[in-house]
């Protein structure tokens, strides 16, 4: 199973252990889908936003001295939009029904940001499988006198 099949994996397992999250994702740092389960198709522009939200939190937790980023939480009036660091290159957004459990929330996003983030950076850290070398033609040997 690929990184991305396992990631996609770990998001639906995620949506099934806490029903009240209506979507969710994992992103590269830099704002890339990696993976989503969400019924809306507004996935990049999502990712987009939460690479711009996590250079904004990076920033804010190094600038008060609070160590390095760890999760965001948005509420608005219709739910929330919680981001997880995971690990050093991911990150992952859930969108909630304004009902949740936000404990919950985070315990369950928690553990599963963790998993995703071994996951993605194990991919990163595997070497790309090598082709196999095909054989050279060899070439025609000039007969010596």
């Amino acid at each position: 199973m690929s990184a991305e099949a396992e990631v996609l994996d770990e998001l639906r397992r995620l949506r099934a252990r806490v029903p009240l999250i209506s979507g969710a994702l994992a992103a590269s740092a830099d704002g890339l889908v990696l993976a989503q389960d969400t019924t809306s198709a507004e996935g990049e522009s999502v990712a987009a936003l939460t690479a711009a939200a996590l250079g904004v939190a990076q920033r804010l937790t190094e600038t008060t001295g609070q160590g390095a980023f760890r999760e965001l939480l948005v509420r608005g009036e219709h739910g929330y939009v919680a981001t997880y660091a995971a690990g050093p290159s991911a990150v992952l957004t859930l969108l909630a029904h304004p009902r949740i459990n936000v404990g919950r929330l985070h315990l369950e996003a928690r553990r599963s940001s963790t998993r995703i983030g071994e996951l993605v950076d194990g991919a990163l850290d595997r070497p790309e499988t090598p082709r196999p070398e095909r054989p050279r033609p060899e070439s025609p040997r000039a007969e010596s006198p």
